[in-house]
């Protein structure tokens, strides 16, 4: 910070944005300095709010002019702090939500272009009366934008059916630390012109440019869907199941959840229980077709249940009932946010070593928390929440869990990134030469490390913005 004059650079971007989108108030910041979880958080030095691409490249040759680190920041619903200040007023947050702006929709080539900032719902409302919907959906649709769920990588509830948010971004607009614009929004299904920088840049958490526009790929809005919540006597059963229903074309959604979880649920959610007993695990499905997959699914489940697997169930055709049996699994985020501020672990494990991993969870913590597990059971996604996690134990406990992931050959992180909470552990599922072709392609595109400098690939400490 420029100790002669440490306003300067709210003035100079005043300039570009407008003063009214440069907030250096403690109070106007507050939002922007603390993550979803309430765990990570620090002191901005400013929050700066471009309205455009154009003033994303200023902004960026401001910063970089004044040596001031940068992190770009969507809905800020992300788990793992990768974009929220973690010093004491050096960094400068740049807010990326009033570029919101969603293009016309382009039928023939089934693609639309969107603004970083647009929230996933808001695109949901947009192109479905055209009968159209993007392939990713998340439970904080409302608040989550599409530049941080690209840069993240996102998964969400619909990845059996569409993939990750990789496989549905057809091209990207985005600004190097130096303010040059790379526009990759041609969108083209074929163009092997070189390295695919779309690619590199979905997933790059904000450590390589700052994504402005994207083009999205559309699958069609299907009219007909039911949706159906099992009950279940072991996430081995769900196991089972999963494997039967995948024969339906129809799937879109396989989600998770335990007794716990749904304890927490009906507690602060005040949802009546789904059905008259209890049971150890449940499984949530819905399929999405032209003609009715009602039928198709109802014979496959009663295939199931002569198994012996389903114990119970209930099935929601209307929409109401579809987003009431939707809730169950939906409302578990808030209701263990309610509970105590957790300890998050987005991690991925092979399908068949789930229920060994959630079993062996007890044992790794050795009392130090308490454990809620819930995810998206078709990828082997675990969202791991931990309660009850004394400051001292943040560590070992994290590192118990991630190791336990590596050994079984998962992933550390399944949708949300490394962020600034999971960097020091990148090294269990990425080799020694991962690590060091990122940092050689970090050192290319942001050679003085300002961009989400202590996310991913972090500095020592005292090198970030030197």
């Amino acid at each position: 910070m420029d100790p002669v004059d440490p306003d300067r650079l709210a003035r100079q971007l005043g300039a570009v944005v407008g003063d009214a989108h440069v907030l250096t108030d403690p109070a106007l910041r507050a939002s922007y300095e603390t993550d979803f979880t309430g765990r990570y958080g620090g002191r901005a030095r400013l929050v700066v709010r471009p309205a455009d691409t154009a003033q994303v490249a200023q902004t960026l040759r401001l910063c970089r002019d004044a040596g001031a680190p940068v992190l770009p920041q969507g809905g800020n619903t992300g788990l793992v702090g990768g974009s929220v200040p973690a010093g004491a007023g050096t960094e400068v947050v740049l807010s990326l939500r009033r570029l919101n702006a969603i293009g016309p929709i382009d039928p023939d080539a089934r693609q639309v272009t969107v603004g970083a900032g647009t929230a996933l719902a808001e695109l949901q409302r947009r192109v479905r009366p055209h009968g159209w919907d993007f392939g990713v959906d998340l439970a904080s649709r409302d608040s989550a934008t599409l530049g941080g769920m690209i840069a993240t990588n996102a998964g969400g509830e619909r990845v059996v059916r569409h993939g990750t948010t990789r496989a549905n971004v057809a091209g990207v607009e985005a600004v190097l630390a130096d303010g040059s614009v790379l526009d990759r929004l041609a969108g083209l299904p074929k163009d092997n012109t070189g390295y695919d920088l779309t690619g590199l840049l979905v997933g790059s958490e904000g450590t390589l440019a700052v994504i402005t526009r994207a083009r999205l790929r559309l699958v069609p809005e299907l009219p007909e869907r039911v949706t159906a919540l099992l009950a279940l006597g072991s996430l081995a059963s769900a196991v089972g199941v999963l494997a039967v229903l995948r024969r339906l074309e129809s799937l879109e959604l396989a989600e998770f959840f335990t007794a716990d979880g749904l304890d927490l649920v009906l507690k602060h959610a005040r949802l009546p229980a789904p059905f008259r007993t209890g049971h150890p695990v449940y499984l949530l499905v819905e399929c999405a077709a032209r003609h009715d997959p009602a039928e198709e699914l109802a014979a496959l489940l009663e295939e199931a249940g002569v198994a012996g697997e389903v114990r119970d169930a209930a099935v929601g055709r209307q929409a109401s009932d579809r987003r009431r049996l939707a809730a169950y699994r939906e409302r578990h985020t808030e209701s263990v946010n309610a509970e105590g501020v957790p300890l998050k672990l987005d991690v991925t494990v092979p399908l068949a070593d789930l229920p060994q991993f959630v079993a062996d969870l007890p044992g790794l913590l050795a009392g130090r928390a308490r454990p809620y597990v819930f995810g998206h059971l078709a990828e082997g996604n675990v969202h791991v929440n931990l309660l009850g996690v004394a400051p001292a134990d943040e560590e070992p406990v994290t590192e118990a869990v991630l190791r336990r992931v590596a050994e079984a050959g998962g992933s550390i992180s399944a949708e949300h990134g490394i962020g600034r909470a999971k960097s020091r552990y990148l090294h269990l599922t990425r080799s020694a030469t991962d690590i060091a072709v990122m940092r050689s392609v970090k050192a290319a595109l942001d050679p003085e490390h300002l961009l989400s400098p202590h996310t991913l690939l972090p500095l020592p400490p005292g090198e970030a913005g030197r």
